[in-house]
C-alpha cells in the first residue's frame, strides 16, 4: 500500500534576529513564504499544513489547498510547531518537516529527499551538504511521540541526534540549504546571486 506523507511547513518564528516577520521578505520578487511554499511537491504528498502566527501566511496557505493551523503561542519556540504540525498530520506514515528561510530550495530537492525515504522508510531522510545535515527532513510515524514530545526552542535535530544509525542524507546545493536569519545576511545573498 502506498505510503502517505504529509509535509509541514513551519513558518511560525518571531524571527527576531531579522527584525520582522521575514516570511514577507523578497528575493528576486517573491517572497520567503511563497518560496517555501513553491518547493513543495504537493502532488507526492497526502496532506500539507502550514503552522504560522500570521493571518497572511494562513489566507496563503488555503488558497493552495493547505491546511493552516494557528500558533498561538510561537514564543514557546520551535517545539510548539513541530508538535502542533505533527499532530494536524498524525495520520500519515511520515512527515516532511520544510522551513520557511531557505528562500534557495528546489522542489527537485524535496523530491530526492522523498525519494531516499522511500527507499529506505524506515530512515530518518535529510537534505545536506557535504555531510553536514540540513533541511528538509522527513521523519517515519515511530518517531511522531518523540517529536511532540520536545520543548523550548528545539526540533527534529534533538530526534536526530538520539537516533544518528537511523539518518540518510541526501546532497544538495549549499546555497539550498542555507538559512537567511538576518537582513545582513539576505543583503550578502542578493548579492551572491543578483536580486
Amino acid at each position: 500500500m502506498e505510503k502517505r506523507i504529509g509535509c509541514v511547513v513551519m513558518a511560525a518564528g518571531n524571527a527576531a534576529r531579522f527584525g520582522e516577520n521575514k516570511l514577507a521578505a523578497e528575493l528576486r520578487g517573491r517572497t520567503f513564504i511563497g518560496r517555501a511554499l513553491d518547493a513543495v511537491p504537493t502532488e507526492e504528498l497526502a496532506a500539507v499544513a502550514v503552522v504560522t502566527q500570521y493571518p497572511a501566511v494562513e489566507a496563503l496557505a488555503r488558497a493552495r489547498g493547505f491546511a493552516a493551523v494557528r500558533n498561538d503561542r510561537p514564543e514557546l519556540g520551535l517545539s510548539r510547531t513541530v508538535r502542533l504540525g505533527t499532530e494536524a498530520l498524525a495520520d500519515c506514515d511520515a512527515i516532511l518537516y520544510l522551513v520557511s528561510d531557505q528562500p534557495l530550495l528546489t522542489r527537485e530537492t524535496v523530491k530526492r529527499v522523498l525519494a531516499q525515504w522511500r527507499e529506505a522508510p524506515d530512515c530518518i531522510a535529510a537534505a545536506s551538504h557535504g555531510g553536514k545535515r540540513g533541511n528538509p527532513c522527513i521523519f517515519p510515524k515511530e518517531f511522531f511521540p518523540e517529536l511532540t514530545a520536545l520543548e523550548g526552542d528545539r526540533g527534529g535535530s534533538a530526534v536526530i541526534c538520539a537516533h544518528p544509525e537511523r539518518l540518510a542524507l541526501v546532497e544538495a546545493e549549499k546555497e539550498e540549504l542555507t538559512d537567511v536569519d538576518t537582513k545582513a545576511a539576505l543583503d550578502e545573498l542578493k548579492e551572491k546571486i543578483g536580486d
